[in-house]
């Protein structure tokens, strides 16, 4: 009986570009980058982005919240969500290289009490009963290593993200890539979530549109969430107040 070829993962490895480190899958494309001196700060626009979904939780109970992401990249989110805020935090990712990787050259600490990486594929194991309606906040970053786009965007795989989330919980997707459709993606997410779930920013210079997913459609209104911006600020240095300018309910096209 013929055995299953064993997976062939892109080669990683990392470059240096000034004070920062970028982590590659064997192409030019930046999976993810890292401060050298600042190992918990987020490098990249869009990457401060995938955290916007604190403007719709209480900021105070924030640390309590239980963090997933599906993809490590350089581990930014999973090292920034575990140590700099304090939450239960998950990240899945299908590559062990990758993981080597982020401990190796990215300052991701072994996993702990708060922390764990689970090596398997997103798909599936977003579908392990542990995790339905366990998960706060869902950061989807799920690319190759040509970046085209992402490896997982179809209305079942949204509905399954869905499904992880609790009744306030949010998603928060990066939708990147030469040949992806952001009105294809965000209709997929559309028929998961519903059309009155979305948000989104404008894409970032570097073309990176992040687009957010309430598991229950809510609006706080622009006052409350200035003042949770300016909480979230305050607690963790990032630019909230520019989210509440930049993030508008999505208007689906017929």
């Amino acid at each position: 009986m013929a055995q299953n070829a064993p997976i062939q993962h892109p080669e990683v490895n990392f470059s240096e570009e000034g004070p920062i480190r970028h982590l590659h899958l064997g192409s030019i494309w930046v999976q993810g980058s890292m401060y050298l001196d600042d190992p918990l700060r987020l490098v990249h626009e869009y990457i401060q982005r995938m955290m916007a979904w604190m403007l719709f939780m209480d900021p105070a109970g924030i640390p309590r919240r239980q963090a997933m992401q599906l993809g490590l990249g350089a581990g930014s989110l999973t090292k920034f969500c575990s140590q700099s805020v304090g939450m239960q935090t998950t990240a899945i990712e299908h590559n062990p290289q990758v993981l080597q990787a982020c401990r190796g050259w990215f300052k991701l600490p072994t996993d702990n009490a708060r922390m764990r990486v689970v090596l398997a594929d997103a798909a599936l194991e977003i579908r392990q009963p542990q995790w339905l309606g366990a998960i706060d906040a869902l950061q989807v970053d799920l690319y190759d290593d040509e970046a085209a786009a992402p490896v997982l965007d179809s209305p079942e795989f949204y509905a399954d993200c869905r499904n992880l989330l609790t009744p306030d919980g949010c998603m928060t997707v990066n939708l990147f890539g030469r040949s992806s459709s952001f009105d294809q993606s965000v209709a997929k997410m559309a028929a998961a979530f519903g059309p009155d779930a979305l948000w989104a920013f404008k894409p970032t210079r570097e073309g990176n549109t992040v687009v957010l997913a309430q598991r229950t459609p809510v609006n706080p209104g622009r006052a409350l969430m200035l003042e949770r911006a300016d909480a979230i600020q305050r607690a963790w240095g990032l630019p909230a107040a520019k989210w509440v300018r930049g993030l508008t309910p999505v208007a689906l096209r017929s």
